[in-house]
């Protein structure tokens, strides 16, 4: 049987469950490999993936003899087949992050459940921890990001706008990986002192701050990176912020291995920055894998331990409104002993 299946199965058993129901797409690419329309249905004996005759070719193809897998198509289901999967299940759980109400009560009807049970925490803690596999597609589109950070401190020039950086990086994942991982953020000026800020028409003057976060896919897993660099020499405030962001940045990877307390790592940002009467305003970081952001989230109320094999973000920032914003950021693999950063891309001062 497919390993991550059978480790989800070992945990439904810890929890009295004897069925679940999969139909967040990331979580059925997790398990099976599987990136079509669909439902993935575990049952006391079987693996059924439903779904109908457009991504019947494609998901069987997908798939290994080893899987286990019963492919349904929709359309050659009859009712009592959908009332029968979980006759002999008590208890069958659900993604209750992912389904809403009316498909919640949909389910209960079509499969005649006894008694559902929220489990979305089940595939969190699977997706969590990397496998060999997971890690290998991690690094490789950690790579091609620091690439194209190479290719655009080359590429930008005074006079180009935002979009038309972030339209070069688009093409650049697009020609070199699966295409991006979320929506790149290109901001100048004042534009970077918002977090989430979305490239505009404004142009690259001398003397800008530019801030940009991207990331892209390879199989369906992201990396993520931010630089902050400098057109011309930065003005003293300026450098001064980006120093304590990156020396905070630094410390905080000194301090990341397995068993590790999360709300310990933030805080070594948080004292930081209050020391000079500067807040965190967003999460120190965050899990990356199939999804860009994904558990652990790295901040103050996360009491739990980061472990061996999760990829996590590192990403400490400092934003002065209507001015300008600097964020440092790496994509991190967490080891026993320590930790192992993924983007290498360079860190000090960088002046275009």
């Amino acid at each position: 049987m497919n390993e991550r299946i059978k480790a989800l199965r070992h945990k439904m058993a810890g929890l009295d469950l004897q069925g679940m129901i999969i139909s967040n797409p990331i979580n059925v690419k997790y398990l099976t490999g599987i990136d079509a329309e669909g439902i993935l249905l575990l049952t006391r004996k079987e693996n059924i993936y439903v779904t109908d005759a457009r991504y019947t070719e494609h998901v069987t193809s997908t798939l290994t003899p080893f899987d286990e897998i019963v492919v349904d198509d929709q359309k050659n289901i009859s009712k009592e087949d959908y009332e029968n999967y979980f006759l002999f299940c008590e208890n069958v759980g659900f993604e209750e992050d992912y389904v809403t109400y009316a498909v919640y009560k949909e389910y209960m009807h079509k499969y005649k459940i006894n008694n559902f049970v929220e489990a979305t925490k089940l595939l969190e803690s699977l997706r969590m921890i990397k496998d060999e596999e997971e890690l290998k597609n991690i690094k490789k589109a950690c790579e091609i990001t620091d690439k194209c950070f190479e290719f655009l401190l080359e590429f930008i020039k005074p006079g180009m706008t935002e979009k038309q950086i972030a339209r070069k990086i688009h093409d650049f994942y697009m020609d070199n990986a699966e295409g991006e991982s979320f929506e790149t953020i290109v901001a100048s000026g004042e534009n970077s002192s918002k977090p989430h800020a979305i490239p505009t028409d404004r142009k690259i003057k001398e003397k800008d701050i530019i801030l940009i976060d991207m990331g892209c896919k390879v199989k369906g897993y992201c990396s993520d990176m931010t630089r902050t660099i400098f057109v011309g020499e930065p003005v003293k405030e300026q450098l001064e912020i980006y120093n304590l962001v990156l020396e905070s940045q630094k410390r905080v990877l000194n301090e990341i291995r397995d068993g590790q307390n999360i709300k310990n790592l933030a805080k070594i940002v948080e004292n930081d920055f209050s020391d000079k009467g500067y807040t965190l305003i967003h999460s120190l970081g965050h899990g990356v894998g199939l999804d860009i952001h994904e558990k652990p989230f790295i901040n103050m109320k996360n009491d739990n331990t980061i472990k061996e094999n999760m990829v996590i973000t590192n990403e400490p920032g400092i934003y002065l409104t209507q001015n300008f914003g600097v964020r440092i950021e790496d994509t991190v693999l967490v080891t026993k002993h320590g930790a192992i950063t993924l983007t290498e891309s360079g860190k000090e001062c960088i002046i275009i």
